[in-house]
């Protein structure tokens, strides 16, 4: 098969409370899986395609045939998303943010908890199935933005850093419909670590290069 659903990189019941064992088994291997199983069969029919990685072929959509466009941009970015979702969080995780993240962070929106409250309240206002997003720019420069269903920041031309998920299966078990409630518990197992070592790869392709660095 062209493409693999990753392991969790740590128990079920490893976010407890933040996130609960249930939740987590039904999100990982059911939902995770099944936009898994998708993306290969659509690339069933266009066997060129399965040699690229699930980030290249949401890049560029208009480049994927018609017949399994829509196919590829909701499973292909469900793996995408759900990639990144299960390693940018911990154990124990959380705490303020550290490292090149929170410098960023104050840089672009003056302090941590301002930036908190832009980031959940983007999330709480997607309608509908969702995530949200700090995405950097071709510029160098950060945003929150969200985005619909399980659409990426990549097929706009942004760097996905990190985003939380808002669709109603990330939390409906614990949370029923209190998804700010939701938001803000997520950053209790948020994993900075990782965070940075994504900025650092957003910063090393958008960067200028700057002298003694």
């Amino acid at each position: 098969m062209a493409h693999e659903l990753p392991a969790l990189p740590y128990d079920y019941s490893a976010l407890e409370p933040t996130i609960d064992a249930q939740t987590m088994k039904l999100h990982h291997d059911m939902h995770h899986g099944a936009y898994v199983k998708n993306l290969n069969a659509a690339l069933e029919k266009h066997p060129n395609l399965q040699s690229k990685s699930a980030e290249d072929l949401i890049r560029d959509l208009n480049a994927v045939p018609e017949d399994i466009r829509a196919t590829v941009r909701n499973n292909g970015g469900g793996h995408v998303n759900h990639s990144m979702y299960w390693k940018i969080m911990k154990p124990k995780g959380g705490g303020d943010p550290n490292g090149p993240i929170a410098d960023v962070i104050k840089k672009t929106f003056g302090n941590f908890k301002d930036f908190q409250t832009k980031f959940n309240d983007a999330g709480a206002k997607q309608f509908g199935s969702g995530w949200v997003w700090l995405a950097g720019k071709p510029s160098g420069e950060v945003q929150i933005i969200s985005t619909p269903n399980q659409d990426n920041p990549i097929s706009q031309g942004l760097f996905p850093i990190f985003g939380n998920d808002v669709w109603e299966h990330a939390y409906y078990l614990k949370y029923n419909n209190r998804r700010p409630e939701y938001l803000a518990a997520w950053w209790n197992v948020i994993n900075w670590d990782e965070v940075n070592q994504r900025l650092k790869t957003f910063q090393s392709h958008h960067e200028p290069a700057m002298a003694g660095r």
